[in-house]
């Protein structure tokens, strides 16, 4: 980023409008970016929107490093799915249940899904008798975008297939010669779910095409989109089906023992095979990043620190790194991290590098012209003071908090007194002032950051507490944060207005343009 610019994280999953089917839309992009400009803010941070395992709200939890997930496709968009068609496979009823979903406070991901399945079924047979079936420049669009993105449409297809085929059970119960990817078995998969792999590809033709629409508008806005590019891949996905060499199914990927968990964390993911990506030349990681260069013009790298040394455990037992040597720890980190950066070009890369950093990892980010996050609570020198964001590196991001921490409203009276009481004078301020002035100056205090990049959560820009998820903890709150109105709702709210035109001001006085 060539400018000092501050940006909204908000995932996809979170946007509303008024014509929207519960869940945020692609083709809401835009009047997003637009919305968020009133503010003042030049970036959006899209969580990870990879297409989910089914009963999966995580975003990272996502069944496939590649493919985008249908749930968030807007069906009045779809060429191939007029109101007729839509009001025909909904019915009374399920327009009933669109207007239910559309009312809920938090995302019902099944309820959404199965509602615009119904009417993406429909829309595709409707393509297969008007397009395909007569090879029209439509059916020569999607054949074309299937053979551009063979790499890794064809598994995923293929994969989504098979697991309706099967219930939807584990790859890993399924014959052995479809977990071991016999080729005469898959050819036989291939002719007998012909159908369902076309449907599949066609959903993941659409959704390229309405990314690639809603991005196009951003730029036209100077609103640049950043997304989120998580570690590794569930054992659950089409990737790990296709790629097992380049996984350790009989591991687990976690974090060692701290003072918060003493045994250590158990993610539950499978770790990388770092000799095999190796000897591939690190493919699978570079048509990632190459991929999410397509998506985005920034993206995070998630837990960047696994790619110098990934902690990997037997189930139940204490685990090691790998690599356990630290002189090998920093070449190999190294290697992979420029493999993605060159296979990145065009956008780029920010590491996510919260917790325990080894000084090599950080000395190799810097060199590499990675920035990383400073979270403005957890940034202090060795006498635990707290660090002004003045001080800051330029090549950072400066963050109040993280879609894992609790928003600033909520956060501040979780704080130590002593941090509180350091936040204040480091802000100038009186503690005994209302909170909209402490807001406004905490606000301040991180738009001063010499970072090239400020972020805030979409809950900050409303002054809101609601979190967007809560690690270690399971419940209906995680990953199903709504924003509480309408992006046409927010724009006619006198409050909403007045709040962002109070960012437009302190972002301009930050120089953040």
């Amino acid at each position: 980023m060539t400018s000092r610019i501050a940006g909204v994280t908000l995932p996809l999953s979170a946007i509303r409008t008024d014509g929207d089917w519960g869940i945020g839309e692609i083709g809401a992009l835009p009047a997003c970016g637009a919305w968020l400009a009133t503010g003042g803010f030049r970036l959006l941070q899209l969580l990870p929107p990879y297409e989910l395992a089914r009963g999966e709200t995580s975003p990272y939890g996502a069944r496939t490093g590649f493919g985008l997930d249908p749930i968030y496709l807007t069906i009045e968009a779809l060429a191939d799915a007029d109101a007729a068609l839509v009001e025909g496979a909904l019915g009374a009823e399920g327009l009933a249940e669109r207007a239910r979903l559309r009312g809920l406070a938090r995302v019902d991901y099944t309820g959404v899904r199965a509602l615009k399945m119904k009417v993406l079924e429909k829309a595709f047979a409707q393509f297969v008798e008007r397009e395909w079936k007569r090879d029209s420049p439509r059916a020569k669009e999607l054949r074309a975008f299937r053979e551009r993105e063979a790499a890794w449409e064809d598994d995923l297809a293929l994969y989504v297939a098979l697991r309706e085929e099967h219930q939807e059970h584990s790859w890993e119960i399924w014959e052995m010669p479809l977990r071991l990817r016999d080729p005469q078995t898959l050819a036989e998969a291939r002719t007998r779910l012909e159908s369902r792999i076309l449907f599949h590809g066609y959903l993941q033709w659409q959704l390229w095409e309405q990314w690639s629409a809603a991005k196009s508008a951003l730029e036209k806005q100077s609103m640049l989109l950043m997304g989120d590019l998580p570690f590794v891949v569930c054992r659950e996905s089409s990737d790990v089906w296709a790629h097992t060499r380049l996984f350790q199914r009989d591991m687990s990927l976690g974090a060692p023992p701290d003072g918060f968990t003493p045994e250590g964390q158990d993610w539950g993911l499978p770790p990388y095979a770092w000799a095999e990506l190796a000897q591939q030349g690190h493919a699978w990681l570079r048509a990632r990043a190459k991929h999410a260069s397509r998506l985005y013009h920034a993206f995070r790298v998630d837990h960047v620190v696994g790619y110098f040394r990934q902690y990997v455990r037997k189930p139940g037992k204490l685990g090691t790194f790998d690599p356990v040597d630290e002189a090998e720890q920093a070449t190999h980190g190294r290697v992979v991290l420029e493999a993605m950066i060159d296979a990145a070009r065009g956008s780029e890369i920010i590491a996510e590098d919260l917790g325990v950093i080894p000084p090599f990892a950080r000395k190799t980010m810097t060199e590499l012209g990675l920035p990383g996050y400073k979270v403005l609570p957890w940034e202090k020198d060795k006498k635990e003071a707290l660090l002004s964001p003045e001080t800051f590196p330029v090549l950072s991001v400066a963050t109040w908090s993280t879609h894992d921490t609790a928003p600033l409203k909520a956060w501040w009276p979780e704080l130590p007194a002593e941090d509180r009481t350091g936040f204040l004078a480091l802000a100038k301020l009186q503690a005994d002032l209302p909170w909209e002035k402490i807001e406004e100056g905490m606000l301040r205090l991180l738009f001063s950051a010499t970072s090239q990049l400020a972020l805030v959560l979409a809950p900050e820009v409303l002054g809101e507490e609601a979190r967007i998820n809560t690690p270690g903890v399971v419940g209906q709150e995680n990953w199903t944060y709504r924003l509480p109105k309408s992006l046409e709702g927010l724009g006619a709210d006198p409050a909403v207005r007045a709040r962002m035109e109070r960012f437009r001001s302190l972002l301009a006085a930050a120089r953040r343009t």
